[in-house]
């Protein structure tokens, strides 16, 4: 909890801190510079209706906010809870690929063929998730730090120098490996060869709820949250599109490893500014600020699960915590899922496959998630009139539905894209990719039936 109200400048860190990420560099960075067309179809039907319509609600429901109380409020506890379900269980998909990234960045300083390696990927994945689940169950302060320093050291500074470099590499005339003609900056309009990107482009996004549970704690949040919201999607897209098409530009898409392909940009304009000494102190920072990335996702989502336990979804042993007040057995749990979703690396074809794989799953999760939200939000935005809205946009009528309608929207197309095999990255046949991504999703959400079986057990009907 803030003890002191939270600043504007504060604020607009909180958000892009959250969501920003080298990692996410390589993975549009692959798909040239159509990725700008779809960073911008992204912020139009995702970022911008998830940014202001989570701040929207949760400035309306100060004292009961989230995505489970929200979805709770429009569609039962039932909905409710696949919702912070979905929410959830991206995060045990998603952490592999940070994880990847990681032992990708490692391996690239001490020895590059080891990031395609199955076995010592599988052991940072692994054995880095459990050290950061033991550093958690040291108690929110401990970690919280941890995430702080990280963040600062790791994101901020790095993701600057990437953009700095790659525009001296333009100003001195170097070779570039994509092509800015018009027709490149489109996509393949009679086909999907480009719209795969869509999807790298949406994982840069997810999470920007998330900030609007601090609502209570920003000072003169009415009119503080939508300047902040606006000033971090400048930051984000900036960014996020800049620091890709450093990435493009230097690299060749056939040469980009999704979980080495920053590393790759960064060595190769150090080398040609002579500054190859620096290399491994900025190896040393990325590392840094990916494991605070992780420290931030892996405590948040949990919050929103054990909203739904005073609805009794949840077995009466995982509601307790240790002395340092945390849910231990739900940390411990979400490890050993998290070492059984990682040996997909050893069951797809390549690094890039699996990569790929599990960034499209959590993407997927996640996405429905969204779509409970979005979803919810015109329903409460048609059921309660009368209620007060943010300043600006969200206050002109029918605003609150029609970017409900443009979130829906972003999210089906990105949720048909999904399950689709990408071109250019070998994840088998078109029958394997489809049967490991389907049995993926199935493994994720039936769990939720287990619970509701509980619940209507122990606790009467749902």
């Amino acid at each position: 909890m803030f003890t002191k109200k939270i600043t504007l400048f504060a604020l607009v860190m909180l958000i892009t801190g959250s969501i920003d990420s080298i990692r996410n560099l390589p993975s549009t960075a692959f798909f040239g510079p159509s990725l700008i067309f779809f960073f911008i179809l992204g912020a139009l039907f995702f970022l911008i209706p998830g940014a202001l319509i989570s701040a929207d609600l949760a400035a309306a429901y100060p004292e009961k906010s989230g995505v489970y109380q929200w979805v709770k409020r429009a569609f039962g506890k039932k909905t409710a809870f696949l919702a912070i379900w979905l929410q959830w269980v991206n995060t045990l998909v998603w952490f592999p690929t940070m994880l990847a990234f990681i032992a990708g960045t490692v391996a690239y300083l001490i020895a590059p063929k080891l990031g395609t390696n199955d076995i010592f990927l599988l052991s940072v994945i692994v054995g880095g998730f459990w050290l950061l689940t033991l550093l958690n169950l040291r108690g929110i302060d401990v970690s919280a730090r941890f995430a702080s320093i990280c963040t600062l050291i790791g994101m901020i500074i790095p993701m600057g120098l990437i953009i700095v470099l790659a525009l001296l590499w333009l100003f001195m005339g170097k070779p570039l490996q994509i092509s800015f003609t018009w027709q490149n900056l489109f996509p393949e309009w009679h086909g999907l060869n480009n719209w795969f990107s869509l999807t790298g482009v949406m994982t840069s996004f997810l999470g920007i709820e998330l900030a609007a549970v601090h609502m209570a704690n920003i000072k003169n949040a009415r009119v503080t949250y939508p300047r902040a919201m606006l000033i971090a999607m400048v930051i984000l897209l900036s960014t996020m599109i800049m620091g890709s098409l450093a990435i493009a530009i230097m690299v060749p898409q056939s040469q980009i490893i999704l979980n080495q392909g920053v590393m790759e940009a960064v060595n190769l304009l150090l080398a040609n500014d002579h500054l190859s000494w620096f290399f491994p102190v900025l190896v040393c920072m990325v590392i840094i600020g990916s494991l605070g990335e992780m420290i931030n996702w892996m405590i948040s989502p949990a919050r929103g699960l054990f909203q739904a336990s005073e609805d009794h979804f949840l077995p009466d042993f995982l509601h307790k915590r240790n002395r340092h007040g945390v849910p231990s057995w739900v940390a411990i749990i979400q490890a050993c899922v998290m070492t059984i979703v990682s040996l997909a690396f050893v069951y797809m074809p390549n690094v890039n496959a699996s990569y790929w794989l599990l960034t499209a799953l959590s993407t997927e999760l996640y996405m429905l998630m969204y779509l409970f939200l979005f979803a919810a939000a015109f329903k409460i935005s048609c059921q309660d009139k009368n209620r007060t809205h943010l300043a600006g946009l969200m206050s002109l009528p029918f605003a609150p539905q029609i970017l409900a309608v443009m979130g829906i929207v972003g999210c089906l197309v990105t949720l048909y894209i999904g399950f689709l095999p990408p071109t250019g990255i070998n994840v088998g046949t078109m029958a394997h990719y489809v049967m490991t991504f389907c049995g993926g999703m199935l493994m994720m959400i039936l769990p939720v039936i287990l619970f509701y079986f509980y619940r209507r057990k122990y606790h009467g009907s749902c």
